[in-house]
């Protein structure tokens, strides 16, 4: 909330003009300064000063609301609280869909359909309420060049064939679509800062960011002395905008993570455990059990991150050509799993797939590392490492 711009904490379009000519244009630059120096720069008494100051504060705290209000604002208004994925079994898990006013984090192996997911919600984004949609613009931050315009167009057309029916209105959807190429934690953290503006004058309902791992993992060499403070640094900084930005606006924030394969000198044994929290827990290679692996496949950002996001999925391979997305955590799903294919449209599910063979084995996964698979594998002798949605939990999972 402190990155909240002057002229929307309700001082004079004078006063705002003469702190910005002091490079001062955001409550947080604001409230950093004493009051001899905003007696300065303002011109005003102690008094007034003062009144300002509570004027400001007021402005960028985060304003009480009780539960039951909360909950006649989301049941008034269902589409201002999530947007729909269209996946109805994955909707309903997560009563509604993508949750608006947080962060929803969507990690995985390379090639499980990080991108295809985000372009589809992209698409889904700027359709009308009436269809599920939130009516909008979409911010669409690619730190990979990962993006395709042709494959946007394809999948709106493949999805919605009786909406998209011109190629007036396929123009038109991607008019709503904005991206923006990033390839440094600064430049991201740069655009980051500057999309209050840009929500409001583009009426920007979703916000994509794929991905945060890649800049981070690209720049910050956690084996070099300083690089670790500096990543949390600025991965909390970018989390905390966001976070705001999300809540502010009551939209939707995505965000992709990598999973990567960590070695260690174990000889033998797959590598197929991911960490959804932090790579450095399993630096080592130890597994769930304590033993040591030969290798983990783990999430490529730490704690910090982890507990910044309030929603997670994890998409990984199960066979060709099927996958498999786990609802990893949630504020107000259980731990699920679905299966699905990437077609034309998009993702589809595959709710007909027997699922009774899968046998969970952990704990909370949003707390401990999980097994997935980190390639596609034709045998099926280690489907008991996949976990199961019959219900059944093994007996380390009574404390969830």
């Amino acid at each position: 909330m402190a990155a909240k711009k002057l002229r929307r904490a309700q001082l004079s379009q004078e006063m705002c003009e003469r702190l910005s000519r002091y490079q001062i244009t955001t409550c947080q630059e604001f409230l950093c300064l004493s009051l001899l120096e905003l007696m300065k720069v303002t011109g005003q008494s102690y008094y007034e000063v003062q009144k300002l100051l509570c004027k400001v504060s007021r402005a960028c705290a985060p304003k009480m609301q009780t539960a039951y209000e909360m909950k006649l604002r989301k049941s008034g208004n269902p589409s201002s609280a999530f947007l729909s994925t269209t996946l109805h079994s994955l909707d309903r898990i997560l009563h509604g869909g993508v949750p608006c006013g947080s962060l929803t984090e969507i990690t995985s192996p390379p090639g499980c359909g990080k991108t295809q997911f985000c372009i589809m919600l992209s698409v889904l984004a700027t359709l009308p309420i009436s269809m599920g949609g939130l009516d909008g613009a979409v911010i669409y931050i690619d730190t990979e060049s990962a993006f395709s315009a042709e494959r946007l167009i394809e999948m709106a057309a493949k999805r919605f064939p009786a909406y998209f029916d011109t190629d007036e209105k396929l123009l038109c959807m991607t008019r709503s679509i904005h991206l923006y190429r990033e390839l440094t934690c600064c430049s991201v953290l740069k655009r980051i800062m500057s999309l209050e503006e840009e929500i409001i004058s583009k009426k920007v309902k979703l916000i994509i960011i794929d991905s945060v791992a890649s800049v981070v993992r690209k720049e910050f060499d956690t084996k070099l002395q300083g690089n670790l403070a500096e990543r949390s640094n600025f991965l909390t900084r970018g989390a905390s905008v966001l976070k705001c930005l999300a809540e502010e606006f009551s939209i939707p924030v995505i965000l992709t993570n990598q999973i990567t394969t960590s070695l260690s000198s174990g000889p033998g044994i797959r590598a197929d455990l991911v960490s959804p929290a932090d790579d450095l827990s399993l630096s080592e290679g130890s597994s769930v059990s304590g033993k040591r692996d030969s290798g983990c496949v783990t999430a490529a950002l730490g704690n910090t991150w982890s507990h910044s996001v309030n929603t997670r999925l994890i998409l990984q391979y199960h066979d060709l050509p099927t996958r498999q997305l786990l609802v990893a955590k949630s504020p107000v799903a259980p731990f699920s799993t679905f299966f699905y294919t990437i077609e034309k449209s998009g993702l589809v599910l595959q709710d007909q797939k027997d699922q009774t063979n899968f046998i969970w084995e952990g704990t909370n996964p949003a707390l401990q590392p999980i097994r997935v698979r980190s390639s596609a594998l034709k045998d099926t002798s280690h489907d008991a490492a996949l976990p199961s949605t019959t219900g059944e939990t093994s007996r380390n999972t009574s404390n969830l």
